[in-house]
């Protein structure tokens, strides 16, 4: 107890404010979408009682076995002309769970309610999709508290770089689809000089270690993407599949390029960070160090993260086709047919994205010492 009261009598009052400031978002946030169902134009109804009508065994042909369950579900209408009423719901959901889900006491559902009753009949209708805001707030300030907590300062600037980054990646796309005359690779190009400027000026501030970061990690992302364009050319693209991409109506080329820009990004700048903020770590603790021990220990730094950034880089795309993966084995699919149609293009942005991290390496390593050397100079 004392002492949260010792840290509180070490805060300012411009701390105190912004902490009540950030209380008071939380506080407002929360009620707000407790009780904003007069916002929804479509009808919401809170469950209210689940019964379980019926379980059904379900075995196909490629002996892979699964349950359906019948659910009969009465909901409190929240919203329109019935609020207050009753409405009974029928939800048919699998263990599996893939396109469908059990709903229990406390569930607030979108509905579409039955037309042409006779009169004082009970309420029918049919479950569109789940209320989720309340806990998409209360996640989003877990975020924010944990990023306000372990980063303080810089943790608030990270979350305002996020929101700019999240409001310029969807005005680029935006832009993309009004303009037909226009390459998404150099719209995500323009957006990825933004991201990284705005992200890091926003988090490290105007400064020389700032500033190599930034060329470090634009050096590294066009110098990746170039490699891995000139490969694909040479290789004539052999072994990339592309059928993931067949619903869409643009050259997917471009767009696959355009991902492996904005993919290769984040690891890229972490990296080039990393690189800045140790080099000029060890020339602020001795002004008099030598360019060569900066050069070992700086080569020595980024052995040290290329092994586990390149992991991150690997396991962040890989995890996002373990769904498909195991849909295609549990289908008796072949093992080099089924990497062959789902990691081509995973592989591919990884590669991308590891040739990217290991060249920001020396490139951040000399971009620093060049504006250290600079520095020297002025003194």
């Amino acid at each position: 107890m004392n002492v949260i009261v010792n840290k509180f009598k070490e805060m300012t009052y411009k701390q105190i404010f912004l902490y009540i400031i950030i209380g008071l978002c939380f506080a407002a946030s929360v009620f707000f979408v407790n009780h904003n169902y007069s916002f929804y134009e479509r009808p919401i109804a809170k469950v209210i009682k689940t019964t379980l009508e019926d379980k059904t065994e379900m075995i196909d042909i490629h002996d892979n076995k699964d349950y359906l369950f019948n659910q009969l579900i009465i909901a409190e209408l929240k919203n329109g002309e019935e609020k207050g009423r009753l409405i009974h719901l029928t939800n048919e959901y699998s263990s599996s769970g893939a396109y469908d889900q059990e709903y229990h006491v406390g569930d607030e559902l979108f509905v579409s309610i039955d037309t042409n009753k006779e009169e004082n009949t009970d309420l029918t209708g049919t479950i569109k999709d789940v209320k989720r805001d309340k806990h998409v707030v209360i996640i989003a300030w877990i975020f924010i508290f944990t990023l306000l907590m372990v980063g303080k300062k810089q943790g608030l600037f990270s979350i305002i770089s996020l929101a700019a980054n999240a409001v310029l990646l969807s005005y680029a796309l935006d832009v993309y689809l009004s303009t037909s005359n226009m390459s998404l690779v150099v719209i995500c190009s323009v957006s990825t000089i933004l991201f990284t400027v705005i992200s890091l000026l926003l988090v490290n501030g105007f400064n020389e270690k700032t500033y190599a970061a930034i060329v470090a990690t634009l050096l590294g992302t066009f110098i990746s993407l170039l490699i891995t364009y000139l490969v694909m050319w040479l290789t004539s693209e052999n072994g990339l599949r592309y059928e993931e991409m067949q619903f869409l109506t643009h050259p997917y080329r471009m767009v696959f390029m355009a991902g492996l820009i904005v993919g290769s990004l984040g690891a890229v700048m972490d990296v080039a960070i990393t690189m800045s903020s140790s080099i000029f770590g060890l020339y602020e603790k001795n002004n008099n160090i030598p360019v060569k021990a900066l050069k070992t220990s700086g080569m020595e730094i980024g052995k040290d993260i290329m092994g586990t950034m390149t992991n991150i880089l690997f396991f962040a795309y890989i995890s996002g086709s373990i769904p498909l993966l195991i849909l295609y084995f549990k289908n008796a699919s072949a093992l080099g047919f089924t990497l062959s149609m789902n990691l081509s293009l995973e592989l591919a942005r990884a590669l991308a994205g590891g040739i990217g991290i290991v060249l920001t390496i020396p490139i951040g390593l000399y971009t620093s010492i060049f504006f250290i050397n600079r520095k020297r100079a002025k003194l």
